[in-house]
């Protein structure tokens, strides 16, 4: 059994590491509302983003003059994983999940045949992807210093993707990050942002009701989506990283406060401990107190 001075030196301890989790779930907590309302903010102009170049792609059909990152390469074979995690821990499951969903894409992907590459934004995602893939990380966009990501953070990003993808023989990319749904559920997903996923065709009856009116283009749809195309992922990369940032800080600040919860537990029974020991020694003092009294 631990020593009195031992008991009180482990309660000491697990005081310091709760005034610690305490403090990091109040700095989550501060950070959360600004990072949520950044990445709630966001949603609406990615998703029509996003519906407007599908619905552009759908009326164009690809050809050799169509920009590769509608029409593609042609090819089903390559495909590059952009995994976005954070750059810290003590976040719960929070980037496990994200690497856990990748994981499950990349040997489904592999189970077809197809070469799995990744490209990695974040640290927290490189370790186990590297020991498990050492060759097929192709590179790391580094996010250490960036406290709040910004739309010019996106856009080097979605340079470095584009670049690639035009000289690398790359086919398809996915972009693999948390979508914030609150401080308890951060949604792993995995969109595919190139080449462009046209837009589902309406059944017929939603057609007609639709009846959708003409429209020209000035310029005509390819031009437009020349420009639109790099913005498109530029804004979806954007609103991974505001996505991320709001869902880690939502995690940390669970997982912190579980932490303080299950500290302020051990504080409890250990304090039960030392007394019920100090009990023991008092009483075993006192014992040999009276012993020693008798035997005179």
């Amino acid at each position: 059994m631990a020593s009195l001075k031992a008991l009180k030196i482990r309660i000491g301890s697990v005081k310091s590491t709760q005034k610690i989790t305490k403090a990091l779930n109040m700095v989550a907590a501060s950070k959360l509302r600004r990072a949520q309302q950044s990445a709630t903010a966001a949603r609406p102009y990615s998703a029509r983003m996003t519906d407007v170049v599908a619905s552009l792609a759908s009326r164009i059909t690809p050809g050799p003059q169509s920009p590769k990152l509608l029409a593609g390469t042609g090819k089903d074979e390559t495909h590059l994983i952009i995994v976005a995690t954070s750059d810290r821990g003590l976040a719960g499951a929070f980037n496990s999940n994200i690497v856990r969903a990748v994981r499950r894409r990349a040997e489904e992907l592999i189970g077809e045949g197809k070469t799995v590459l990744f490209y990695i934004v974040g640290r927290k995602g490189r370790p186990v992807l590297q020991r498990l893939y050492p060759k097929q990380i192709i590179a790391q966009y580094d996010t250490s210093e960036i406290k709040n990501p910004t739309y010019a953070d996106a856009q080097a990003v979605a340079k470095d993707i584009i670049d690639r993808y035009v000289t690398d023989g790359i086919d398809v990319v996915h972009l693999a990050y948390a979508i914030f749904r609150s401080t308890l559920v951060q949604e792993p997903t995995i969109e595919q942002i190139i080449p462009v996923v046209p837009r589902r065709s309406e059944e017929p009856a939603q057609a007609k009701a639709a009846a959708p009116a003409a429209v020209e283009y000035e310029p005509d749809e390819e031009e437009i989506l020349a420009d639109l195309l790099p913005r498109n992922i530029a804004v979806q990369l954007y609103r991974a990283l505001l996505e991320n940032q709001a869902g880690f800080y939502g995690s940390q600040m669970t997982a912190m406060d579980n932490a303080t919860r299950n500290a302020g537990d051990m504080i409890k029974k250990l304090g039960i401990v030392y007394n019920r020991q100090r009990q023991a020694v008092i009483t075993t003092e006192l014992i040999e107190i009276i012993s020693g009294a008798e035997a005179l």
